[in-house]
């Protein structure tokens, strides 16, 4: 067979395999829809070789990107994490303070997806712990999670040693 009839064997193949669902391609079925696109029968040992090093050639390349990819993978989280320490740094305002992307104060954070702040709502203090997400590069408040005007903060501080005391009895029934 000619190279040019080759190379549009190729070349098919190879276009077919980039759109392929690759848990559900095969050989066989890679050399089927060639042969239906190009009009050409695809069954003969020497093509079906041909087609067969043509796949291998694509999974090899494909393997490579993926694993050039996770070696570029730690560099790249590497400088997101420096990136949003700039922008945690540019959030801290002159007061050494910090402030989410709201404009709250952040008191605490509790886990990278959990903090505490403290915000004014319709004229009122409140202390928020609330869990985060992240979208566009902010990290903005979920639903989950609770506001306590300044009274009821109040009054969670002053049952903190019952709470306590409450945990180590329950960890000790534990052990």
């Amino acid at each position: 067979m000619d190279d040019e009839t080759l190379d549009k064997i190729g070349e098919t193949v190879v276009e077919i395999l980039k759109t392929a669902d690759m848990e559900e391609m095969t050989e066989h079925k890679v050399r089927k829809l060639a042969s239906q696109k190009i009009g050409i029968d695809l069954s003969a040992p020497e093509l079906k070789h041909y087609v067969r090093r043509v796949v291998e050639s694509f999974l090899k390349e494909q393997q490579a990107k993926a694993e050039h990819q996770q070696q570029q993978q730690p560099e790249e989280e590497e400088e997101e994490e420096e990136e949003e320490e700039e922008q945690q740094d540019s959030k801290r305002r002159s007061d050494g303070k910090e402030y989410d992307d709201e404009g709250d104060l952040i008191i605490c954070r509790l886990s990278e997806k959990r903090r505490v702040t403290i915000q004014d709502f319709r004229g009122k203090t409140l202390v928020s712990i609330r869990e985060y997400y992240k979208k566009d590069g902010k990290m903005l408040p979920t639903s989950k999670g609770i506001s306590l005007t300044a009274e009821q903060w109040s009054t969670f501080k002053k049952s903190v040693p019952a709470i306590e005391k409450a945990i180590q009895k329950m960890e000790s029934r534990l052990c």
